[in-house]
């Protein structure tokens, strides 16, 4: 096992990395307040790992309450989380108790927001199960749910007290939602790490073929980069939104299709593409750094091209983009490999042209 800290002074955590971690006991029960919790899980995740992880609690003598919601991002939404709402209502789940999130990141988004807001705040940990949620969602105290109109447009930034990323999870986990987490792994090497991503050039196989030490490997770096960053600026006011790089894009896509059509992580391939097209077109990447950008992706086995969307589709979407500040469309694109800027005076027909070249007409 590997542990790293989130530093965040009185609100530090820590974010334990290994095998067989859903079954220890010994890290869950000190951070939890009261011997009572509630486990909020899906409907794929559930059969898998909830009765032992359950009885593991119970065993150490925890009230358990157990939720199961539907699984997909399709249903992140206000009638979802009512259903945690209603669950801890009934089982009249006190102050004390602590809300564990048992799933990927739409759990934890759901999990956590419903923490956030029952009874104005209860505790809270994040026990993800995916790629995706293990390298980043689980990470930073993001929660939220989605809208019509714009997807985590309604949520809070609230830490957990822990995050327990089980690698063994990741046996189960289908052969698209790996690639999907493979994305925000990517991500972490594009806009800050460049050791890390010709690391991950050098063992896209490995990963891809569930290697358990290339995978601890790459989870742990992308923890590393991500406490690092949320430590220095927890609620995205500077360099945290740079986290965002090819979600402007991505957001676009998955909202323009509706939720759930392409997952998360298909959704921010496909967009980071279009954020180095847009840089190249800025002057600071070249063609062959685009293509490099492009083939990682493709060996990750994600998409790089957007689905056929007019630019207007995406600029109407892209408007509703939570880093829009005094009605100016912030963009998070790359002044070089492993270095990213945000920048708000990319001219739109370079954005319009940029959308153009990496979609599907």
């Amino acid at each position: 096992m590997r542990t790293l800290k989130v530093a965040l002074g009185a609100r530090s955590y820590p974010i334990h990395i290994g095998a067989g971690l859903l079954g220890r006991g010994d890290l869950v029960l000190p951070c939890l307040k009261a011997p009572l919790a509630a486990i909020v899980s899906n409907e794929t995740v559930a059969p898998l790992y909830l009765a032992g992880f359950s009885d593991m609690l119970r065993a150490s003598g925890v009230r358990v309450t157990e939720i199961v919601l539907p699984d997909g991002e399709q249903h992140k939404n206000g009638r979802t989380l009512d259903r945690i709402y209603d669950a801890l209502l009934q089982n009249r789940c006190e102050r004390a108790t602590t809300l564990i999130a048992l799933g990927g990141g739409v759990i934890g988004d759901l999990a956590g927001f419903a923490a956030a807001t029952y009874q104005r705040g209860i505790p809270f940990i994040q026990a993800p199960t995916t790629l995706l949620a293990q390298v980043d969602s689980s990470v930073g105290g993001k929660t939220g749910i989605n809208h019509p109109l714009g997807k985590n447009m309604i949520g809070a930034f609230y830490q957990p007290r822990l995050v327990l990323a089980d690698t063994d999870t990741l046996k189960t986990l289908p052969e698209r939602e790996l690639s999907a987490g493979l994305a925000e792994v990517i991500k972490y090497g594009l806009i800050r790490d460049l050791p890390f991503l010709d690391w991950l050039e050098d063992n896209m196989a490995r990963l891809r073929g569930r290697d358990a030490g290339a995978l601890s490997h790459a989870i742990e770096r992308s923890c590393i980069n991500k406490a690092e960053i949320v430590a220095e600026d927890e609620t995205e006011s500077g360099v945290r939104a740079l986290l965002n790089l090819g979600h402007t894009f991505g957001h676009a896509i998955e909202a323009g299709l509706g939720y759930g059509a392409w997952l998360h992580g298909e959704a921010v391939a496909a967009g980071t593409v279009m954020a180095a097209e847009l840089s190249r077109r800025l002057g600071w990447l070249n063609e062959a750094d685009v293509s490099r950008i492009a083939a990682l992706f493709e060996q990750a086995g994600l998409p790089v091209r957007g689905p056929a969307l007019s630019a207007d589709r995406y600029l109407e979407w892209m408007a509703l983009d939570k880093k829009v500040a005094a009605g100016k469309l912030r963009l998070v694109l790359l002044e070089a490999l492993g270095k990213a800027v945000i920048r708000d005076d990319a001219p739109e027909s370079a954005i319009r042209a940029a959308i153009e070249a990496c979609c599907h007409v």
